[in-house]
């Protein structure tokens, strides 16, 4: 006989927990649930049967998976919290009996928890840690100008402003910045990290509202997540460079708001950072010992250098054993370099052509990348007070220019290294209105242009004409670099003006008039009609045109039955030799009146058969479609119903843009007149 099974003991019943026994089995609070979920990653499951994960309620709740919360009562974390529970019940009873000594020795053996362990279990690999970098990023940037009050500590906000300051000072390092867009949310920055791109958001340094609906708990446990992260990610990233992290940081610089200045690289040896520099010697059992450097010493040998150090009372100098190591690496880089063998026959040999190697490859993809990244390195920057310096210098050291290059006014922070009246200065960066007396003169050639003008040219890679970024002028679209607008014009979607310019659009754009230029065309020609009515009605007054006259110029009855004059058969200048020989001036001036009228009436026939000939191919495609559709299964025809819904509403986003840009030029038009 089969097992009879119980109800809520198998299935959705036991795979999902809800929320309240969850916290019940874990013998937490709310709050510190939810922060051991934000820590470890887990996040609410949505069963596909709400009554069988809930043994038959059909009540509104949040389920987990059962694995997850077996998982968390396993959580170093979790004891962590239960011991600061045990220690707040301490302190408040040592406090209640005011017991301050005792409460002043439990305040010192305050427990703590470190989530080491946590940022290695959720990143197994150091590229899995920098695709999940970009929250990390834009919620430390937050805190690091968010100011400081009840709900936001001092420490907190001085910890995230030198983890950022860290972190931008390896992409100004490495030139790992690519692209940078000024938006109304904040400034977007995107670099290239180790193949990984990485984008985060800067907010403006206006005075931050902190609202007050905002929940600081679990931001706060997000900070703490993040903190340790970027203290992982970066260490990683100086190691690489060979730099020793953290780097020095000077308290008095960053009191006087010096920016990066407060932090200096320091490089260090490899075997340094590896800890090679700290090898001793152990005893072995064995007959042989390797080195940090992987040569094998024997026993002999490790005696006669105890020996020899006992005798001298110094450390012996490693440089033969350094030396040769070097011999080994600089063989191991010949083995491994790509070396072209010939053929076995000398015709082969001589035909073969020149075979790409990978460091080819690589040098001619660093040479294309070295011009971008050196752009600003010739010459001399002055930021102006009213310009966020720790913006634009982050911009511009990333692309090239030179910390020894680049000065500010001695109001933004100290350690500016060029004076305002430095004659070597070639860009001067300013963002305030012209004097009525002009801009001040200076020594040497200088141009004025504004904050825009240093993105624009980190965004094209090239250096820009500075004449539409001068002070006081209307600048020029700020396009972001994000989208691509090749890809976007594909999909028939709105490109702006200057993008349609620099992709080499114009010739579509002209070919493609909005509704607009034909609600515009419509109106001239009825004015156009308007004036030809009163020309007949003029035309009406006067006597008519004798036949023996008509028949006396046949070009002008050849034109006005022909006007545009399809065959090229030279009917107008017959015409106008007629009318001059026939009776002047006034002669012509009635001949071409006569003409114009003609050619408006022909080019309104032929647009009106035009207009029929596309209603019948339309209705035409659109009879096709439907008998498409009709073949169609239900599925299909959805998709097919939500594919034309969706490009019917691009094409409709499309239009509403174009019109808006057509209502803004012709108000700057009116506006210049």
């Amino acid at each position: 006989m089969a097992k009879i099974k119980q109800k809520g003991k198998s299935g959705a019943a036991k795979n999902y927990v809800t929320r309240n026994q969850a916290i019940k089995k874990l013998q937490v609070t709310l709050a510190d649930f939810r922060r051991l979920c934000i820590l470890k990653g887990i996040f609410p499951r949505q069963p596909k049967s709400v009554r069988k994960a809930n043994k038959g309620s059909s009540a509104p709740t949040t389920f987990f998976f059962a694995k997850d919360i077996a998982y968390l009562q396993h959580e170093p974390v979790l004891q962590s919290l239960r011991e600061h529970k045990t220690f707040a019940k301490k302190l408040s009873r040592a406090i209640g009996r005011r017991e301050w000594a005792a409460a002043k020795n439990l305040d010192e053996s305050k427990p703590t928890y470190r989530l080491d362990h946590i940022i290695k279990e959720r990143y197994p690999t150091f590229r899995d840690s920098l695709k999940d970098i970009d929250d990390a990023l834009s919620l430390l940037t937050l805190f690091a100008n968010l100011p400081a009050t009840d709900k936001v500590s001092a420490e907190v906000i001085a910890t995230c402003s030198r983890l950022c300051a860290e972190w931008q000072l390896y992409v100004m390092k490495t030139k790992a910045l690519k692209k940078v867009f000024l938006s109304i949310k904040g400034i977007y920055f995107q670099a290239e990290v180790n193949g990984e791109t990485i984008t985060w958001l800067v907010p403006y340094l206006f005075t931050q509202h902190i609202p007050s609906d905002i929940d600081f708990r679990i931001m706060y446990t997000f900070l703490e997540l993040y903190q340790t992260l970027l203290g992982f990610v970066l260490f990683k990233l100086y190691t690489d460079e060979n730099l020793v992290y953290p780097p020095r940081f000077d308290a008095t610089k960053d009191e006087q708001a010096a920016g990066f200045g407060a932090l200096s690289l320091d490089p260090a040896s490899a075997a340094v950072l590896r800890g090679e520099n700290a090898a001793a010697v152990a005893p072995s059992t064995s007959s042989t010992v390797i080195t940090a450097s992987g040569k094998k010493v024997s026993a002999r040998d490790v005696k006669k250098q105890i020996k020899a150090i006992a005798k001298s009372g110094a450390v012996a100098d490693d440089v033969d054993e350094a030396d040769e190591v070097e011999e080994e690496q600089q063989d191991a880089a010949e083995q491994d370099t790509f070396v072209e063998q010939p053929s076995k026959s000398a015709e082969e040999q001589e035909s073969s052509a020149h075979l790409t190697t990978f460091d080819e490859i690589q040098a001619a993809s660093a040479a294309s990348e070295g011009a971008a990244n050196g752009l600003f390195t010739p010459y001399v920057f002055y930021i102006s007070r009213e310009c966020p310096r720790a913006v634009i210098e982050f911009v511009l050291r990333s692309f090239g220019a030179l910390p020894g290059r680049i000065g500010w006014d001695m109001v933004a922070g100290a350690g500016s290294a060029v004076d305002e009246d430095d004659a070597r200065i070639t860009h001067h960066i300013i963002d305030r209105p012209v004097p009525a007396g002009g801009m001040k003169k200076y020594a040497g050639k200088r141009v004025f242009v504004q904050p825009q003008y240093i993105v624009d040219c980190a965004n094209a890679r090239k250096l820009l004409p500075a004449g539409a970024y001068g002070p006081g002028q209307t600048l020029p679209p700020h396009l972001s670099p994000f989208v691509d607008d090749a890809e976007v014009a594909r999909r028939g979607g709105y490109v702006p003006e200057e993008a349609r310019e620099q992709l080499g659009l114009e010739a579509d754009a002209a070919a493609a008039p909005s509704d607009d230029d034909d609600d515009d065309d419509e109106e001239d020609e009825d004015v156009d009609e308007e004036i030809a009515d009163e020309d007949e009605d003029e035309d009406a007054d006067e006597e008519p045109t004798s036949k023996a006259e008509e028949s006396s110029r046949p070009a002008l009855a050849a034109l006005l039955a022909d006007p545009a004059d399809a065959t090229d058969a030279g009917l107008l200048d017959a015409a106008e030799l007629e009318a001059e020989a026939a009776g002047g001036e006034d002669a012509l001036e009635e001949m071409r009146r006569k003409h114009a009228a003609a050619l408006k009436e022909a080019k309104k026939k032929a647009k009106g058969s035009s207009a029929s000939g596309a209603a019948a191919r339309k209705s035409d495609e659109q009879e096709a479609k439907e008998m498409t559709k009709m073949m169609m299964s239900n599925r299909q025809r959805k998709l097919y119903e939500k594919l034309n819904y969706s490009s019917g509403k691009r094409a409709e986003e499309t239009a509403k843009l174009q019109q808006k840009k057509k209502a803004l030029n012709k108000k700057a038009a009116k506006a210049r007149k």
